[in-house]
């Protein structure tokens, strides 16, 4: 409370109240020093009486009355120190809120009970663009409860899911990509997939120089082949300083795992030691899962959309990169914030 000391001068300015002055007389005062704002020592004009000690304190309230009715008072000495006498901190009024933020609070709190209601009912199918329009309207309080971070990183993904569970649709990531990042552009969408597709072309040569490719034979830059290659190879074309934990072979197990033929996808999200986005590829069956919960599925003709799906899961449920593949998603990203 740097101010507490201006303050209260002013205010005892403000009541016409004199300066603390010290006792006169070769014989110091003994005792303890009276707290009273009122003795027969000094007299205004009006005839009112006024008294300070060296030792004076004025009492504050939260609400600054300094009346003397008010026993709960909080004392402070404002020449020696600012801190309260009491342990207990001073309530601080709290700032009032317009009626348009009110008003904006409890439209977004409607809308958000809309979009729980689509989705309460059992084997429910709402419209999506229903559900799209929604999350339009309440996007405000969606990002500041989601950015927030009330609660710990790990569990974040899942409380947000079961909050929102319409973001287990790929789709719906996306275009929550598209709001925090695109904002009022329409074709942010469709410039992003060419930056990507433009972006993959030049990694794959690059990857072929440094020798971390194959070349394919044929080129085909939406295939699976194709996708699967790139994404295994980023990891160790843009590298970062930061080892992988341990019970990951290498740093490409961050973004994408192919499994073995009988491998258990479900066992194997269960042993991994991160909890963000990643992709797990089966031969035919694109699986992208958050954490130990697989989340949606691709079809293998759209995996080349697989990346911009884990990036809009970083965005959406908002994810901090991890240490050993900072580097290459934060190039991604650069693409994605053009």
């Amino acid at each position: 409370m740097p101010y507490l000391t201006i303050y209260c001068k002013m205010f005892k300015r403000l009541q016409n109240m004199r300066s603390p002055r010290k006792r006169q007389g070769s014989v110091p005062q003994r005792g303890k020093a009276k707290k009273s704002l009122f003795d027969s020592d000094n007299t205004d004009a009006d005839g009112t009486t006024h008294s300070f000690d060296s030792d004076c304190t004025i009492p504050l309230e939260s609400h600054d009355d300094l009346s003397d009715d008010n026993q709960s008072a909080k004392c402070f000495s404002p020449e020696r120190s600012s801190t309260p006498c009491s342990s207990k901190p001073v309530a601080s009024k709290p700032k009032p809120r317009n009626d348009a933020e009110v008003d904006s609070l409890k439209v977004q709190a409607r809308h958000y009970k809309t979009l729980s209601a689509m989705y309460k009912k059992k084997n429910s199918n709402p419209n999506q663009s229903d559900v799209a329009q929604v999350l339009n309207l309440e996007f405000k309080a969606r990002r500041a409860f989601i950015d927030s971070n009330v609660t710990r990183e790990e569990e974040r993904p899942a409380k947000i899911l079961q909050a929102y569970p319409c973001f287990k649709d790929p789709k719906h990531a996306i275009d929550e990509l598209c709001r925090i990042v695109g904002g009022t552009n329409t074709k942010y969408l469709l410039e992003t997939k060419e930056r990507w597709s433009d972006f993959s072309k030049k990694v794959q040569f690059f990857g072929i120089w440094k020798k971390a490719m194959k070349p394919p034979l044929p080129l085909d830059v939406h295939g699976a082949d194709f996708m699967i290659g790139v994404l295994s190879a980023l990891p160790s074309l843009f590298s970062s300083p930061a080892v992988p934990p341990k019970k990951m072979a290498n740093a490409s197990e961050s973004l994408i795992h192919i499994l073995k033929s009988e491998e258990d996808p479900a066992l194997y999200l269960t042993k991994r030691p991160l909890f963000t986005p990643l992709l797990l590829f089966d031969g035919t069956t694109c699986i992208i899962a958050v954490g130990n919960e697989p989340i949606c599925t691709l079809p293998k003709e759209d995996i080349s959309e697989a990346m911009l799906v884990i990036m809009a899961y970083y965005y959406t449920l908002h994810l901090t990169y991890p240490k050993c593949v900072a580097t290459v998603l934060s190039v991604i990203q650069t693409e994605l914030n053009c």
